[in-house]
């Protein structure tokens, strides 16, 4: 039985997976109580060394903080990525916190604050401008500041990234600047006193097709060169985004990242050769932590109802709302679990693993293929280092929150 996607990061000795070289029963102890999230710096390490090989020696790899925003994840990421891309100012402060250097921040998303604005011009991070009325109230809070402030702007160009799990461009969306009127806001943005960057394309999000990935690379690079003929300066940072996707449900294979690269060798080459100067930047989030990271619960209890067995659990959704399938999923799947120690063993059961709250959407497995579990076992929920706590709704029924370890 096919019951989700491959899964060989982590090591498994005695039956028991290994998390930082610990097996996950003494890891459990360690942290004191279930549940909780845990992250392999090893792997995520590993992940970042890959792309440093791989993709173009030339291109800026950014860490999107809303993938995982645990400060001691970032603090790592800073000595790894060439810069942190933020999307609110309590996630500039922890990106800053981490020592990474303003002029590698850049704060995007849409409905930013007067007062965001404001400490993100006092802080020097580049604004990724959503639309005309945000460029001009950053330049009110510049002048209020007696600081130009560092600006890119987002461009909602009019295609998208095909196949991807979630798309952000093309068409009517809040992210961005149409691009057809990204030429008149150039012109206007030249008259104000707002220091020019360049621009920020993010079309979408989880993409497995590496020849989507590719095409919406080269088309963002064509789009900025021509916008930047509009500019009042010269284009000196473009960040296209990223979208490269990792694999969570039966079928799904891991992207092709020797093709991507091959493929945007030559929009590096065209971009160089056009604008030489340019700084092209890649951003990331969950293709660098989601892999590396874990959500570890208890069984509480089997429960037996019209011959199906449930697995009662100290977790669910209110910590992991993806893994339950109600975080953009149209169609529930499952992601990756198993009896953390009892990797492989025998017998082996069909359960369906719930946790306390009283909800029916309260599910991490749906009758999936598990070894037989018992109370005080640990179900392991896989592909976890990625829009898992911070994405979940923690203060639901009022249970604890989890906690999370780097190790």
């Amino acid at each position: 039985m096919i019951s989700h996607a491959e899964l060989r990061q982590f090591p498994v000795l005695d039956d028991c997976l290994q998390l930082g070289g610990i097996t996950l029963t003494r890891l459990a102890e360690r942290v004191g109580r279930t549940p909780f999230y845990a992250y392999e710096r090893n792997h995520i390490q590993l992940r970042v060394g890959l792309l440093r090989r791989v993709l173009p020696s030339s291109v800026h790899v950014h860490y999107a903080i809303k993938a995982n925003p645990m400060p001691a994840l970032v603090q790592m990421m800073a000595s790894l990525v060439d810069g942190f891309d933020v999307a609110s100012a309590a996630e500039m402060k922890t990106a800053l916190d981490a020592g990474m250097p303003p002029a590698r921040v850049s704060f995007a998303g849409p409905g930013k604050s007067n007062a965001e604005l404001r400490s993100a011009v006092a802080a020097g991070v580049v604004l990724h401008l959503e639309s005309e009325d945000e460029m001009e109230r950053a330049a009110r809070s510049g002048e209020l500041l007696g600081i130009t402030p560092r600006v890119a702007v987002r461009v909602n160009p009019e295609f998208e990234l095909k196949y991807a799990g979630m798309k952000m461009a093309g068409g009517a969306r809040q992210f961005g600047v149409d691009a057809e009127r990204v030429p008149a806001m150039l012109r206007k943005l030249g008259r104000l006193a707002l220091d020019f960057q360049g621009f920020h394309l993010f079309c979408g999000a989880q993409n497995l097709s590496a020849k989507a990935i590719c095409e919406a690379q080269r088309l963002s690079v064509e789009l900025a060169l021509r916008l930047a003929q509009h500019a009042p300066a010269p284009l000196r940072l473009l960040n296209i985004g990223g979208g490269f996707g990792v694999p969570y449900f039966p079928g799904e294979r891991a992207l092709d990242l020797t093709a991507v690269a091959e493929g945007l060798h030559d929009t590096v080459q065209a971009l160089a050769a056009a604008s030489p100067e340019t700084q092209l930047i890649l951003e990331l989030g969950r293709y660098l932590v989601a892999e590396g990271g874990v959500y570890v619960c208890r069984v509480l209890e089997r429960k037996l109802s019209h011959g199906r067995v449930f697995v009662i659990t100290d977790g669910g959704l209110h910590h992991h709302l993806a893994a339950s399938g109600n975080f953009g999923q149209v169609i529930r799947k499952n992601y990756p679990v198993a009896v953390g120690n009892r990797m492989h063993a025998a017998p082996r059961e069909v359960v369906t693993v719930v946790g306390p709250l009283c909800t029916p959407l309260d599910m991490l497995a749906d009758s999936m293929e598990l070894a037989r579990v018992e109370p005080g076992d640990y179900v392991v929920v896989f592909q976890s280092g990625a829009y898992g706590l911070t994405a979940s709704p923690t203060a639901f029924l009022g249970h604890p929150p989890p906690l999370e370890v780097l190790v």
